[in-house]
Formats: C-alpha cells, structure tokens, sequence
C-alpha cells in the first residue's frame, strides 16, 4: 500500500497540481497586498480629499505601505525557488528510477498475431 501512494504521489499530474496550488496561494498574497497596501491608498486618499474629510491620516494611517507589498514579493520568490528545488530533486529520483527499472518492450497485437501466423505455418 505504501508503494502505491508513493507512485500515486510521483506521478506528474499530482506533483504538478500541488506545485499549481501553492504558487496560485502566494500569487494570490502578491496581488492582495498590491490591492490593499497600493493601490487602495493611492485611490482613497483623493476620494477622501474630495469629499472634503478633514483628517485624512485617520482614513489612511502611514498611507502607501510598499514595504509590505515587497515582502508579499519576496516571499512569493522564496516560496517559487524552494519549490524549483523540489521538483528539481524529486525529477532527479524519477530519471534514477527509471534508469534502475529494467525496460521490458512487449510486441505490439500486431507483432503477435505476425509470430502466431509464422509459427502455424512452420508446423
């Protein structure tokens, strides 16, 4: 049972949706906190200004935060490198495997049927 879920896990379409989900989740942190620490203060602050608020710093503390949206990138950059060694490493152990594994080529239908005709007209 063990070595089925080992090669359920290596199979490439279940490595590939687990590498798709965690870069989608980290894309996701980027392009939240482009919204929230960039984009919504830049738009807020005349908005505000134009509905004539007398204490904008109350609406929008510390205005534009790009030191977060940074970190949402680099983090993203940290996240994308580990994951490339991973699968650099997990590609590694499946050209191994299968150069471990002995090839066995099994004669097409095709092929069988051409050996059994050859064989019936031997006897």
């Amino acid at each position: 049972m063990l070595k089925e879920f080992k090669l359920f896990i290596m199979r490439g379409n279940v490595v590939d949706l687990a590498v798709g989900v965690i870069i989608g989740a980290a894309f996701g942190k980027i392009v939240s906190s482009l919204v929230e620490d960039i984009i919504t203060p830049i738009l807020l602050q005349p908005a505000l200004k134009a509905a004539g608020a007398e204490n904008i710093e109350q609406w929008t503390p510390g205005g534009m935060l790009l030191g977060k949206f940074i970190a949402s990138v680099i983090s993203f950059l940290v996240i994308a490198f580990v994951l490339f060694l991973i699968i650099k490493g997990v590609n590694k152990a499946l050209k191994k495997q299968e150069a471990e594994a002995p090839v066995v080529i099994e004669p097409s239908i095709t092929d069988k049927l051409l050996m059994e005709i050859r064989d019936a007209l031997k006897k």
